[in-house]
C-alpha cells in the first residue's frame, strides 16, 4: 500500500492486530479502496491493538488459545469458515490448520513502528499476517520475526537488536490502550483523516465512498 506524503494527503489510521483474521481482508480491502481512487493523495498509518492482551510474552499454543477463548477448536472452526472464505475471495490465504502457536503481539507491532520510519510498515504489517495466516509461522520467535524484516528489505541485525531491546513498548502500549480509551472495542477500524470511522472489514466500495467523503470535506475545509 503505498503512502502519499503530500501535504494535502488524507491521513487514515487503520487500528488492527496482526493475528486479527478479519484486519488481514480490511487491509486488502483498503488497498483495493486507495486503488479505486487514484487521485486522491493518502498517507496510511497502522496503528496497534491487541486482539489478545492476555496472552503471555512467550504465546501459548493454538489448541490451548481456542479452548480458553472459544470453548473448543471445533466450535472455532465451525464458526470460522466464513472468515476463511472471506479471505479467499480477497485473494488472501488463511490457513488456519497450519498455526500452532499464538503469540502476544507487542513484538510484531514494535517492528511495524520501527518499519514505518523507513516507509515499510505495510510491507512489514503484510508479511507478519502472511506468515501467521498463510504459512503458519510461529511470531513468538525472534528468528521469525527478523526473517520477517528481512523479507521486507529492513535490517536483519538492525531488526534482532531491537526485538532484544525495549525499543518501541511504550509507545506500542501507550497507542494501543489509547485506542482502548477511544472506545474501540473491535478492529479493524479506520479512522479517514480524522473524521470518519469505520469499523470491521468493510467492502472496498464502502471504504472509497468514505475516502472521497473525507478527501472532499478536507478540500472544503482547506479553501475556507
Amino acid at each position: 500500500m503505498s503512502a502519499s506524503m503530500t501535504a494535502n494527503a488524507l491521513t487514515i489510521d487503520v487500528i488492527s492486530d496482526v493475528v486479527c483474521p478479519w484486519c488481514y481482508i480490511g487491509k486488502r480491502f483498503l488497498e483495493q479502496a486507495i486503488a479505486s481512487k487514484p487521485d486522491i493523495p493518502v498517507e496510511v498509518h497502522f496503528r496497534p491493538y491487541f486482539l489478545n492482551p492476555w496472552v503471555p510474552p512467550e504465546g501459548i499454543s493454538r489448541e490451548e488459545y481456542l479452548i480458553t477463548k472459544f470453548g473448543s477448536v471445533e466450535r472455532y472452526n465451525s464458526n470460522n469458515n466464513r472468515v476463511v472464505e472471506a479471505a479467499a475471495a480477497a485473494g488472501l490465504s488463511y490457513n488456519r490448520d497450519r498455526i500452532t502457536r499464538q503469540p502476544n503481539t507487542l513484538d510484531c507491532h514494535r517492528l511495524i513502528l520501527w518499519a514505518e520510519r523507513a516507509g515499510k510498515a505495510a510491507a512489514m504489517k503484510q508479511r507478519l499476517m502472511e506468515l501467521y495466516f498463510s504459512e503458519g509461522g510461529d511470531l513468538t520467535q525472534a528468528d521469525v520475526l527478523v526473517g520477517a524484516a528481512a523479507d521486507c528489505g529492513l535490517d536483519r541485525e538492525e531488526a534482532r537488536a531491537l526485538l532484544a531491546s525495549r525499543q518501541g513498548v511504550e509507545e506500542v502500549e501507550a497507542a494501543a490502550e489509547s485506542a482502548k480509551q477511544a472506545g474501540i472495542e473491535g478492529v479493524p477500524c479506520f479512522v479517514i483523516g480524522g473524521m470518519i470511522a469505520l469499523s470491521g472489514a468493510q467492502p472496498p466500495e464502502y471504504l472509497a465512498a468514505a475516502i472521497e467523503r473525507a478527501a472532499a470535506e478536507q478540500a472544503r475545509v482547506a479553501a475556507e
